[in-house]
């Protein structure tokens, strides 16, 4: 008697257990779950990809400075990239002046339209 009760609670958690484990795995290969997943992948690969860019940003500038120093150059200092340049003024059209019309490329001539 306790040989079977045994033997069907070892089958019954077992069963639990695969069908709780077969679950888990169909959501995680469900569509939603692979895109997620896949942003998650692309997102992390473009910050490897950002940081490997700044590391050789760095390590250029640096050996830039080393050579510029064993061979005695000494280049003026650039303003920083951060800084934009002023703006230009409104652009001013020339056939434009205070109290003319403007010009007009279109003619109103109502014979065109017939």
């Amino acid at each position: 008697m306790f040989r079977r009760a045994f033997w069907f609670t070892t089958g019954a958690a077992a069963g639990v257990w695969a069908t709780t484990k077969v679950q888990r795995k169909i959501r995680s290969l469900a569509p939603d779950a692979l895109a997620v997943r896949a942003a998650g992948k692309a997102v992390e690969g473009g910050h490897r990809l950002r940081d490997f860019a700044l590391d050789v940003r760095a390590g250029m500038a640096q050996r830039e400075t080393e050579l510029k120093d064993a061979l005695g150059l000494s280049a003026p200092a650039e303003p920083p990239r951060d800084e934009l340049p002023a703006r230009p003024g409104p652009r001013q059209l020339g056939a434009v002046r205070p109290g003319r019309p403007i010009p007009s490329t279109y003619t109103y001539d109502r014979k065109e339209d017939h």
